[in-house]
């Protein structure tokens, strides 16, 4: 098929107008701040608090979940790398329908998501300056990003690049004054540190009685998952990489090694310097380990690691609600003003559409802030299904290789398809998990938030995507001529005319019309 034909599928329709300019710095530092967030630095304290050492099993069973997620992701982005990501993945592998619920499902993850970050950032600056007023630091907050991603992919990567490299110039400061602590032995607040806090820690390392339960640790996996959110930005960003197929494989195999040491090593170093019973909600385990060391200059450049991952953040959520809102828009599943691009190979209309959600979603954190916690939980569902379909389009990938229908990724996942196969059961449990701790976090029905997002949001949630499809549907049959299944069969192209040279990595950088 030549550029020039109207294709049964335009999967690479949706590259045209990017610009490839993404580096290896940039790449690797992506990978790394999607690793690294407010899920470590802050949101830890509370897991810790709840669940004493045994959290260190949790990071790491999880750990080893998103591993799997990234060899299965690198997969797919080396079969045919798209600034559409897992949208066009599934566009490819099961059909227009379900693009259309993965996309809006990750978009509004990574718009509620945005909204609890920038609400944190004003909270954040707030220790340093009490009085200022929170709707201020939102709208300056929201502008550099905004501003940072208007300018060009590569502008992305830069700020993605050095907020990456304080956030781990951070943990790699707390990992080495921790391990002289606690090989030394030293006392901080008239507690010894040392590796034995392990299992002498109130409850012992898997503390099941009193306030806790032996199956905590457990439990504690299905928020554990969305400390590890945003790692798939790699798969966005692979659309705009000057070299995928060489960056993408380096990325993904350094995630396991950057999870065992800066995860699990900073949770090993908590537990072993403090009793887990000192770390509260809403403090950075960090601060408080370093103001007990005396330290509290450490504290307070901790809070501003804090505020720039949070604008790390807010600045992964416009870069790829942009591109995903644009992968939409090409299939008419999207209002056709989210196709605009600029010059710079910016599509700055889905920017800036999550950007004007960003501010209402702020505005309604403030007025009404029991919804909004409602609204985060329900971003908690969009992680876990937007990991599961990665999982999926893996599989359906490599059912087509075994058959010869596809030619194989050169980035094979290792232990598929069970790999997928445990990932998939274990974001099952997750939802579970989700219902079980909120029906446990409060004797108040109405306050239990996760259970209520479960029981009624995801029905909810499934009606509105199925009218919502019903609407968009006869545009999208218009658009494709009929042609809204999945691309391939078990024997070949459902369609005619589409076959395994169109998806030619050669054909990938130049974003060329099949």
């Amino acid at each position: 098929m030549t550029a020039t034909e109207d294709p049964p599928h335009s999967l690479h329709a949706e590259q045209v107008g990017y610009k490839q300019t993404l580096g290896r710095r940039h790449v690797q530092m992506i990978a790394i701040g999607g690793a690294i967030g407010t899920g470590l630095f802050l949101g830890s304290a509370s897991r810790l608090h709840s669940t004493g050492p045994a959290l260190l099993f949790s990071y790491a069973f999880v750990g080893v979940i998103a591993y799997f997620l990234m060899r299965a992701l690198g997969e797919l982005v080396l079969h045919r790398a798209t600034s559409g990501a897992f949208v066009s993945y599934m566009r490819e592998f099961y059909g227009e329908k379900w693009a259309y619920v993965t996309g809006w499902m990750y978009w509004l993850n990574w718009a509620l998501t945005g909204i609890a970050e920038l609400s944190a950032v004003g909270l954040y600056v707030q220790y340093w300056f009490p009085t200022m007023p929170t709707w201020a630091t939102v709208l300056i907050a929201l502008a550099v990003v905004l501003v940072v991603n208007l300018l060009s992919a590569r502008a992305f990567g830069e700020f993605e690049f050095w907020a990456s490299i304080l956030k781990v110039g951070a943990i790699v400061v707390f990992l080495v004054v921790g391990l002289v602590v606690v090989i030394g032995g030293f006392s901080i607040g008239g507690h010894q540190a040392g590796f034995q806090n392990l299992w002498s820690n109130p409850g012992g390392f898997w503390p099941a009685s009193g306030d806790y339960s032996w199956y905590g640790p457990i439990l504690v996996m299905s928020g554990v998952v969305f400390a590890y959110a945003a790692i798939e930005m790699v798969g966005v960003a692979a659309g705009e990489m000057a070299d995928a197929e060489r960056e993408v494989p380096k990325a993904v195999n350094a995630v396991i090694f950057r999870i065992a040491i800066f995860y699990c090593g900073s949770i090993l170093l908590l537990v072993s310097m403090l009793p887990t019973t000192e770390y509260k909600s809403g403090t950075s385990p960090f601060v408080t380990v370093f103001e007990r060391l005396g330290l509290t200059w450490m504290g307070a450049l901790i809070q501003i690691v804090l505020i720039v991952a949070a604008m790390s953040s807010l600045n992964s959520g416009l870069y790829s609600t942009g591109r995903v809102l644009r992968s939409l828009g090409m299939s008419k599943q999207a209002p056709a003003f989210t196709l605009k691009m600029s010059n710079s190979g910016v599509p700055w209309a889905g920017i800036v559409l999550t950007s004007v959600v960003y501010v209402f979603g702020s505005l309604l954190n403030y007025l009404m802030p029991d919804a909004f916690e409602i609204a985060l939980e329900a971003a908690a569902i969009g992680v876990v299904f937007t990991w599961a379909t990665i999982f999926l389009c893996q599989i359906r990938f490599r059912q087509l290789v075994d058959k010869g229908v596809l030619p194989p990724s050169p980035f094979p996942a290792p232990w598929s398809p069970w790999s997928s196969y445990i990932g998939l059961v274990f974001l099952a449990l997750v939802i579970v998990g989700l219902g079980v701790s909120g029906w446990e976090s409060s004797p108040y029905f109405s306050h239990k938030v996760s259970f209520l997002v479960v029981v009624f949001g995801i029905p909810i949630l499934a009606i509105l995507l199925a009218v919502g499809w019903m609407v968009v549907k006869p545009a999208v049959v218009a658009n494709t001529g009929g042609k809204i299944e999945s691309v391939w069969t078990d024997e070949g192209p459902r369609y005619g005319g589409t076959d395994a040279e169109d998806l030619d990595p050669a054909e990938k950088g130049e974003g060329g019309v099949v």
